[in-house]
């Protein structure tokens, strides 16, 4: 998993409250066990019209929001079923880092899992957040993890909380496979240890 430290990128406004896992990436396109080739569908149905054909005023089809790396959105971002094909769409996409009043529970978890930052701020500092979002590529925001703090174009800060477990993983890139390799020298030991107590025998049946 990429590592999450500091990222400095254009931000996008998606005002919207209660935007399910479903408009983030439709059941549709679930049917994959790949983490590529999703953020093509991210927002289906809200990026595109019935043809194929871009709706312009969508904010991520509007050229200086393609290549956004955050999004600020409204609560309760990412609630509905529980797919992880959610953060995948979002970060095949670019999106490294989501700020919003609150989130769905298991989508928070699974931003976290796949290298994705979710900040939880309150409604009135997303507003404004948001207002920097729609200055557009020239508004960059920044935000450090190590110091848990956003820089806003005009050069205040925001310091948001975040769980120190999490905020370890996503600094040192671990996922859960990382988590369990980092005692991969312990397992090894005590498998070693194992063997050489415990002499397995085949289980022989005499007929």
């Amino acid at each position: 998993m990429t590592p999450f430290t500091t990222l400095t990128a254009i931000a996008a406004p998606l005002p919207l409250a209660n935007v399910d896992t479903d408009k983030i990436i439709p059941a549709r396109f679930l049917k994959t066990i790949k983490r590529s080739g999703l953020g093509t569908h991210l927002f289906d149905a809200l990026r595109y019209h019935a043809d194929g054909s871009e709706k312009p005023e969508f904010v991520l089809n509007e050229n200086k929001y393609r290549s956004a790396e955050i999004l600020v959105a409204g609560e309760n971002f990412g609630c509905g079923s529980s797919r992880e094909h959610a953060p995948w769409a979002l970060l095949d996409f670019g999106i490294r880092c989501v700020i919003a009043p609150s989130f769905a529970d298991i989508f928070h978890g699974n931003c976290f899992k796949n290298g994705i930052l979710p900040i939880v701020l309150p409604a009135e500092i997303c507003e404004q957040l948001m207002a920097d979002a729609r200055l557009g590529a020239n508004a960059r925001i920044t935000v450090d993890l190590a110091t848990q703090t956003i820089t806003r174009p005009d050069g205040t800060t925001i310091r948001f909380e975040v769980d120190a477990f999490r905020k370890h993983c996503l600094l040192n890139g671990l996922d859960d496979i990382g988590l369990t390799l980092e005692h991969a020298p312990a397992i090894d030991a005590f498998e070693a240890r194992r063997n050489a107590e415990q002499k397995w025998q085949p289980n022989i049946r005499q007929v």
